[in-house]
């Protein structure tokens, strides 16, 4: 099992950046895959980014070429990095794993992401 904690949310101006931080526990050599998830009130959870064990990456439409998403395996940690953020960005921000051979779905708590204009 993997445990997920994450860090780095907050209040920024539009046109800002965060960098937001997923630190695992757990078996984390048994983590296939991370990615992050993003919430706002009122709609349903999407998916924002992800990153495989290999280091391949996906992205939203929506947050591609302002947002990277990046691992530092020696620290257990993934990384989001948000830039050029804009009011719609504004949501509760979850990091995830893809753990084990049934490939479990894991998540954090989540961190909020406020941008205003």
């Amino acid at each position: 099992q993997v445990q997920l904690v994450e860090s780095g949310g907050g209040l920024v101006q539009a046109g800002g950046s965060l960098r937001l931080s997923c630190v695992a526990s757990g078996i984390t050599s048994r983590i296939n895959a991370n990615g992050w998830y993003r919430q706002a009130p009122g709609k349903q959870r999407e998916l924002v980014a992800t990153i495989n064990r290999g280091g391949t990456t996906n992205y939203a439409d929506s947050v591609k070429g302002r947002f990277t998403i990046s691992r530092d395996n020696a620290k257990n940690t993934v990384y989001l990095q948000m830039n050029s953020l804009k009011p719609e960005d504004t949501a509760v921000y979850y990091c995830t794993a893809l753990w084990g051979s049934a490939y479990s779905n894991y998540w954090g708590r989540g961190t909020q992401v406020t941008v205003s204009s």
